[in-house]
């Protein structure tokens, strides 16, 4: 059986192919994301204390430059073969190269859960791959243009650093790494204690927003549809090769795949929607979380589990 918070997914999918009127206020989800960012960070941190070393330097290199290294794959793929738009080529191939933070907590609890051995710098991968794709992505269009790369690129090191995510994120770890499980147990028994509970009910909300997603089904968008179908497997691929070869334990490569196969629908749409505004927000949210989440969380992570065990023996 699935774990128990893919349940709360399938429930939220069901929930919202049937049109029920059940609904998770925006005020509600807003909390639940801004709790599930900062208890990763947190358990990230913890996990980090007194673990620090430069030996996590050319791990975390390899991480970032994979993710940089996704959008100049795909994005010529998106714009002969799926035949989209220079913008909208650029767009989906950040979301596609940049992470998810939902299904790096699904992937964490099935390592957890599992028991599977997991490396303490993790979370460090998230903060990682969050940010390079997206400025490869927006780097090329720019070229596409014929503007200059270098144009408002200040602004956007500005506003991807400091978005939520990433502030809670590095935040958490920090504040983690620096107390630890013993010091700081009084304050953050408290989100990590309720990581489950809080992920359980941010996937409620994310099954109700894919089923919306995909209501009606676009099949005259099957081309992005196909991309978004085949595309999370091959580059869960990379992620297995690059923790194989980085010499990684089987829960860290586990989590590698799953977020290389994943695709942002946080940091990517807010660094899209400012600067590359001809982008259609909505195709990227169709493949990443209308297709690629549900795909990642229901199948992906066993298989990519099952897949790695079988390569590493």
């Amino acid at each position: 059986m699935p774990d128990i918070v893919v349940m709360f997914f399938l429930l939220g999918l069901v929930a919202g192919a049937v049109k029920s009127d059940l609904q998770v206020p925006k005020a509600t989800y807003d909390t639940l994301s801004l709790l599930l960012m900062l208890t990763i960070g947190l358990k990230g941190g913890m996990a980090l204390h007194g673990n620090l070393h430069w030996g996590l330097v050319p791990e975390l290199a390899g991480v970032a430059l994979l993710s940089a290294l996704i959008p100049l794959m795909l994005m010529p793929v998106l714009r002969r073969l799926v035949q989209l738009s220079a913008a909208d080529s650029a767009s989906i191939g950040a979301h596609y190269g940049s992470v998810s933070a939902g299904t790096f907590a699904v992937a964490l609890a099935y390592v957890e859960a599992r028991d599977l051995l997991v490396g303490s710098e993790v979370t460090l991968y998230l903060v990682a791959m969050e940010l390079p794709a997206i400025m490869i992505a927006i780097a090329l269009f720019r070229r596409h243009q014929g503007a200059e790369v270098n144009e408002s690129v200040s602004k956007l090191w500005h506003e991807t650093l400091t978005n939520r995510g990433v502030i809670l994120l590095g935040g958490g770890v920090l504040i983690g790494a620096l107390y630890g499980p013993v010091q700081g147990g009084e304050v953050t028994a408290l989100f990590t204690n309720a990581f489950k509970g809080v992920l359980a009910l941010f996937l409620l909300e994310m099954g109700l927003t894919a089923a919306q997603t995909l209501r009606p089904l676009p099949w005259h968008h099957w081309r992005l549809l196909t991309f978004a179908i085949v595309t999370p497997p091959l580059l869960a691929m990379l992620g297995i090769a690059m923790g194989v070869a980085l010499g990684l334990p089987i829960g860290s490569v586990v989590i590698l795949a799953a977020l290389t196969a994943s695709a942002s629908y946080i940091a990517a749409p807010a660094a899209m929607r400012a600067s590359i505004p001809q982008a259609n927000i909505g195709l990227a949210m169709l493949a990443s979380l209308g297709v690629t989440f549900p795909l990642n969380v229901m199948i992906g992570i066993p298989f990519y589990h099952v897949l790695i065990e079988k390569m590493m023996g």
